[in-house]
């Protein structure tokens, strides 16, 4: 059995990853939280999966990567120097960062790529996602996910390519570029939506959570993946062999 530790235990991603530990019969090493010391929970552990927070991060990878073990990086609200972090730690263990670790997720990702690909600039694409009141970052990662998968498909630059936000006079919608929409309240737990639209027809690509047990089982899955993987960077498709 492979003994896990979780950082952001307390949270509610946390407390569902170590129910899904006890289900599979997998060993809980412990967990910590704010203030934990990352270090000391690594070296108990075969493999860590980090939900913390963005500013704990850099912590979270020099621990995993001083113990000599992988690391699944679940945090989202992540910037750009943090996913620098994650390239220069997987250059010594086995990094697995991704906004979303559900599995249907990561097949919807491959399948807004596909569509993005093979239809043409001419359709607009649109993301609409809607989480629980208390979520503080927006876009999700998940809708960034679907985001970058779409941008993949179409050979452009995400950032260079998005809209967010509109309010008042914005003009026509910009050739080509992806749209998102981010929706709060209630306890919803993760609803996404692609929308692909051209002249008089249009395809939806949806996914829905319908609790964090399913990210949870999702986590799991990857983190058990990643043992014994040699050190490089990795994603949810590689776990689903996509």
């Amino acid at each position: 059995m492979a003994k896990i530790g979780i950082i952001g235990s307390e949270g509610r991603m946390g407390k569902a990853i170590a129910e899904a530990i006890a289900d599979a019969g997998e060993t809980l090493a412990g967990g910590i939280d704010q203030g934990g010391d990352p270090a000391a929970l690594a070296s108990q552990c075969d493999v860590l999966i980090d939900f913390s927070s963005p500013a704990a991060l850099e912590a979270n990878l020099d621990a995993a990567a001083d113990a000599g073990i992988p690391i699944l990086v679940g945090t989202t609200g992540l910037e750009e120097r943090h996913h620098f972090l994650c390239d220069a730690t997987a250059e010594s263990v086995a990094v697995l960062q991704t906004g979303n670790t559900s599995l249907g997720v990561t097949l919807l990702a491959h399948l807004v790529r596909e569509a993005a690909e093979r239809l043409g600039d001419d359709w607009d694409i649109e993301i609409v996602e809607t989480h629980h009141r208390m979520k503080v970052d927006a876009p999700s990662g998940t809708a960034l996910l679907l985001g970058e998968a779409a941008a993949s498909g179409r050979g452009i630059n995400l950032a260079d390519s998005s809209e967010r936000g509109r309010d008042g006079i914005t003009g026509k919608r910009g050739e080509g570029t992806i749209g998102f929409a981010s929706l709060r309240g209630g306890t919803v737990a993760g609803d996404h939506t692609v929308h692909l639209l051209s002249e008089n027809e249009r395809i939806s690509l949806s996914h829905m959570a319908e609790n964090r047990a399913i990210f949870a089982r999702g986590a799991l899955k990857a983190a058990q993946w990643l043992l014994g993987k040699p050190a490089r960077r990795y994603s949810m498709p590689d776990v689903l062999g996509l």
